[in-house]
């Protein structure tokens, strides 16, 4: 996460939905397979692994800082126990860990230690004076059979003089990197995937250069090996703050990107999530955006479900817990607070690693006044909703064919009410509208979101993607579908 995030965006929600006259309580939906979805993570849940195991977080990115596991000379290798620690109790609760490699010392650079890269890029991978690749090789080394996958770096599209720079060489040594690190990963084991580092996209666009990945593939087209190879990497990684409708937009621009070169990588969404404003115990008296700890819930539901909608493979939440020491007045994003009390949006990860558990297919209406995402989950089917701007949106939406129980529950996981059909066979509900009113805010992050869960009577013997709503809806298969 990087603080330029103070140039976008904000928003409020608002109050409960309003369900037809006849609706009335019932039991709800049978849970999930207790393991948790894999595609649905939090960053740094290590910090909090009981919790994280008890939300059923599907992954977690842990840093590896070459510079302390080498931190003298090549010869040098102190594996951090702590680390293998995290990774294995992440692995037994069943959530994978995905490691990021970065952070040069300065026994092995010309420039800066940590920023800069590395000396020795343009020796074979098996060179002794490569020293990049000897290093990812004792990490995959060390890590193999408990971590296969392993992205190079974070945040490299943010330019020196910008402001939080993590990466400061060219995007030719950065692709040089990647490359070295794909070769020498899937020597050492067959099972590894190397991805690209997060990118913010919002770092190029405000200082007027073309997104970084656009750059980055026309650099490795121009490497004669790259495309029989998959141009050396296995997924594209975006971070995505503060405005849902972003998640969507940028996945699909990002994949567009890949396309023109005829890459089909997956895209993954690896820092997502809204700051609030309002928390009384790390409150933020000067955001740059104003949202509230309800809104923050309503992010986190709105950003993973349009994640999914856009096709991205995987999505995750910046960050599970906060760092002891944490002092007020600034923008912090953990769902858990130093102390290891939750803030609301907890509640909201894990109605997304219920209720999104299992997912087989995706699909998205966008309308003017709403959005509807729809997630096909084989004996179940969950379709987020939630008001676009200020004015409440009234939605009339088709029972699934073939479901029995529909109940709804809030965006904090509460289930509200069990739904029945009016007597023109639709179930109707009304969506608040977001609160519009502070500074600096555009409606960005939508109204108060609602998660409606049908039970299939019979798990449907082909997937295929039903309408979402009446005839006439604007309907946006994602996915291939």
């Amino acid at each position: 996460m990087n603080n330029f995030w103070r140039t976008c965006f904000g928003v409020f929600l608002a109050a409960l939905l309003v369900c037809q006259p006849q609706a009335v309580l019932a039991a709800g939906v049978p849970p999930p397979d207790p393991m948790p979805d894999v595609r649905f993570g939090a960053v740094e849940a290590w910090m909090e692994p009981a919790a994280a195991a008890a939300v059923r977080v599907g992954w977690d990115r842990l840093l590896i800082d070459w510079y302390k596991y080498q931190p003298e000379l090549a010869e040098s290798w102190v594996p951090s126990a702590d680390d293998d620690a995290r990774v294995n109790t992440a692995l037994a609760a069943g959530r994978e860990m995905v490691l990021l490699l970065r952070g040069t010392p300065a026994w092995a650079t010309d420039g800066a230690e940590r920023a800069s890269p590395p000396r020795g890029l343009h020796f074979p991978v098996a060179a002794k004076s490569n020293l990049w690749a000897n290093f990812v090789r004792r990490v995959v080394k060390h890590y193999k059979g408990r971590v296969s996958r392993y992205i190079i770096w974070n945040e490299p599209d943010i330019a020196v003089g910008d402001g939080g720079a993590q990466f400061n060489g060219s995007i030719e040594q950065y692709y040089r990197m990647v490359k070295i690190a794909w070769l020498v990963a899937r020597e050492e084991d067959a099972q590894a995937k190397v991805h690209l580092a997060g990118l913010t996209y919002w770092h190029d666009t405000v200082n007027g250069r073309a997104p970084f990945l656009q750059r980055y593939l026309a650099v490795a087209a121009a490497d004669a090996s790259a495309r029989n190879n998959n141009y050396y990497f296995d997924a594209a990684t975006l971070h995505i703050y503060f405005r849902p409708q972003s998640v969507f937009d940028l996945i699909t621009l990002h994949r567009e990107f890949l396309a023109k070169h005829g890459l089909t990588q997956p895209i993954w969404l690896n820092e997502t999530n809204a700051a609030p404003y309002d928390d009384p115990l790390l409150p933020w008296p000067n955001p740059f955006v104003y949202v509230t700890m309800e809104q923050q819930g309503a992010f986190v539901i709105q950003a993973f479900a349009l994640a999914l909608a856009a096709g991205a493979e995987r999505a995750a939440v910046y960050k599970f817990a906060e760092v002891s020491g944490s002092l007020p007045g600034f923008d912090y994003y953990g769902l858990y607070r130093t102390d290891m009390t939750a803030r609301p949006a907890v509640e909201s990860l894990r109605a997304v690693t219920t209720h999104f558990a299992g997912v087989r297919a995706t699909s998205f209406v966008a309308r003017p006044t709403h959005y509807i995402v729809r997630l096909d989950r084989g004996t179940l089917v969950t379709r987020v909703l939630w008001a676009r701007g200020a004015l409440p949106a009234s939605v009339r939406l088709l029972p699934t064919a073939g479901a029995g129980a529909a109940v709804l529950y809030d965006q904090f996981g509460v289930r509200r009410t069990r739904l029945l059909a009016d007597r023109d066979g639709t179930y109707k509900l009304a969506l608040p509208g977001a609160d519009c009113s502070r500074p600096r805010t555009d409606c960005v992050v939508g109204g108060a979101t609602f998660l409606l869960v049908e039970e299939m009577r019979q798990t449907p013997a082909a997937q295929r993607l039903l309408p979402l709503a009446l005839p006439g809806a604007a309907l946006v298969p994602a996915n291939g579908q």
